[in-house]
């Protein structure tokens, strides 16, 4: 009778334990749910895991999720402080990029989060470094690796010379999936202050004249000027895609004096701003 009571009690030790690591298992996978691994950023205490919507780095605007994963545990970290520095190399010099904060995601246990703009990338999608540091219990860490940024298809970051002589980085952020519709068009608006400080420029104006190149280069009604959202820390406006092609965004910067910095308005004699975006669908 011994044996026969023991043994269902073995069997269900091990059933929960099994059930337990599984659970584990599924939790971190729902962690990162929709997310591609970009790469594995590591030094001697952690595996720091870089993760975006597809899987790659491209020029402009890119959302990026990042867990940091204890080596010898095996077990995320739930609770870091991080901060990130994207550098690009180049022949004579080296310079970072506009980027935000980064902080967890409210609704994951394991995951943060924050956006980075590539402005360009060197040839071959090389030349640039990403150094992640952070901190876990009051003890600093740094891990950091060369990265590759693809070249986006289409013109969705651009830096300008404002006549301010203030050099200006605009990104595209939204739509990511532009639509036959009046959509939400969201640009980010940055100054070069120097080589590794992009602050974000507040209370400007950006407006906005969208246009079909190959179809007599008409136009759309319903847009919206960009304006700034305190809150959000960028520009909001709508833009107005009445068919699918190639839409050229004509753009001016207006300064929140009134001031034009820089981009033209389309007549007929003039049918491209010096100040642009571009969206393909």
């Amino acid at each position: 009778m011994k044996l026969i009571y023991i043994l269902p009690v073995v069997f269900l030790t091990f059933f929960i334990s099994c059930s337990s690591d599984d659970d584990n298992d599924t939790t971190s996978l729902n962690e990162i749910e929709n997310l591609i691994k970009v790469k594995d950023i590591t030094n001697d205490t952690h595996t720091i895991e870089i993760y975006t919507q597809n899987g790659k780095f491209y020029t402009g605007y890119n959302n990026i999720s990042i867990r940091i994963k204890d080596n010898v545990e095996k077990k995320y970290i739930e609770s870091a402080t991080i901060s990130w520095s994207p550098m690009m190399q180049m022949e004579t010099m080296k310079h970072s990029c506009p980027k935000s904060e980064v902080s967890k995601v409210s609704d994951k246990n394991t995951v943060y989060n924050g956006f980075i703009i590539y402005q360009m990338t060197g040839m071959n999608n090389t030349g640039w470094s990403l150094k992640i540091t952070y901190i876990i219990d009051n003890q600093e860490y740094e891990a950091e690796d060369t990265i590759m940024v693809m070249q986006s298809d289409k013109q969705n970051v651009t830096t300008i010379m404002g006549s301010d002589d203030v050099k200006y980085i605009l990104a595209l952020l939204e739509p990511s999936t532009p639509k036959i519709a009046v959509n939400d068009i969201i640009i980010g608006l940055y100054k070069m202050e120097n080589m590794m400080k992009f602050p974000v420029v507040e209370n400007y104006t950006i407006a906005l004249d969208p246009r079909m190149p190959s179809m007599g280069n008409h136009s759309s009604p319903n847009n919206q000027d960009l304006t700034y959202s305190i809150k959000e820390q960028i520009y909001n406006g709508k833009l107005s895609l009445t068919m699918s092609g190639y839409w050229m965004l004509n753009l001016k910067l207006i300064n929140d004096k009134g001031l034009v910095l820089k981009g033209e308005d389309i007549t007929d004699s003039n049918t491209q701003s010096s100040l642009y975006l571009e969206i393909e669908f």
